[in-house]
């Protein structure tokens, strides 16, 4: 099997936190990836990182793509900000809306990330490959179903390349999405994102903030497990394998692992997956 495989990282906020990424990023790049992402902080407040993060995979050999994010941003500020990135040699950018940090009115002169999408196109047309979010169980803050998947719709229809989506356990959620997209003409790849289960009260907090759903059983599993976190990973391990197991058979064009600045995780679900 010859599967895409990407993995993404968040900008460390310590020297000790860089060096301990560094090591992780070397035992991942044995496994080929097609790229690594960088996210972006709310309204940009990351950039400084995300940017250096960036530059460092790329000097690795590796291709970089940097989360790209708007909410607050003036055209002339993105337009700088694509300059530095393509002279850095970024290819690829995961453009979104972004979060606001706290205490900020909504300002701007980007309210979605299609807007972002089609502003990049104009004034880069060929410059990047753009990834945009897609979410299988609904975004958070989405008015319904049917608004969530136009939006998305409209993002493809903007000059998105690709999609990676928000992580899910469900493959169904991930196969209707992508056939309902698809029925409205947006049939860009959809890559699913991979959320390993190391820590229970970790998963919880992040899908709780996220909107992303737990199936009821396997948060009775976690919960019935308590402190043993050695149990904990091995049955995270055998769950998100069959997750990523029926995604490939299933036809997904490639497999996104959040790996949260580790590696022993997404390495245990490819060797699992056996993967070249």
């Amino acid at each position: 099997m010859n599967l895409p495989i990407s993995f993404e990282f968040f900008p460390p906020k310590t020297p000790e936190g860089a060096e301990k990424l560094r090591g992780h990023r070397q035992q991942l790049y044995a496994r080929s990836p097609a790229f690594c992402s960088v996210t972006y902080g709310a309204g940009g407040s990351t950039q400084e990182g995300t940017f250096a993060t960036v530059r460092e995979i790329l000097a690795e050999g590796v291709d970089a793509a940097s989360h790209f994010s708007c909410i607050g941003a003036t055209r002339e500020r993105v337009r700088e900000q694509l300059a530095q990135l393509k002279a850095m040699g970024v290819k690829r950018l995961v453009a979104l809306r972004g979060d606001l940090p706290s205490g900020y009115g909504l300002g701007g002169e980007f309210h979605y990330a299609s807007d972002l999408v089609a502003f990049i196109r104009a004034e880069c047309p060929s410059d990047f490959h753009i990834e945009v979010a897609a979410y299988p169980e609904v975004h958070p803050q989405a008015r319904s179903p049917e608004a969530d998947l136009k939006a998305y719709v409209t993002k493809v229809r903007a000059g998105a390349d690709s999609a990676i989506t928000q992580y899910f356990y469900s493959a169904d959620a991930y196969f209707r999405f992508v056939e309902d997209a698809r029925s409205l003409g947006a049939d860009v790849p959809v890559v699913p994102g991979v959320m390993p289960i190391i820590s229970s009260t970790q998963l919880m907090r992040f899908s709780d903030a996220c909107g992303a759903e737990i199936p009821r059983w396997i948060r009775l599993r976690l919960q019935a497990f308590g402190d043993d976190t050695a149990s904990i990973k091995a049955f995270g391990l055998d769950v998100v394998t069959s997750l990523c197991e029926q995604l490939i058979r299933g036809g997904a064009p490639g497999l996104h692992f959040y790996t949260m600045n580790q590696s022993a995780a997404s390495l245990d679900i490819l060797s699992r997956l056996n993967t070249p």
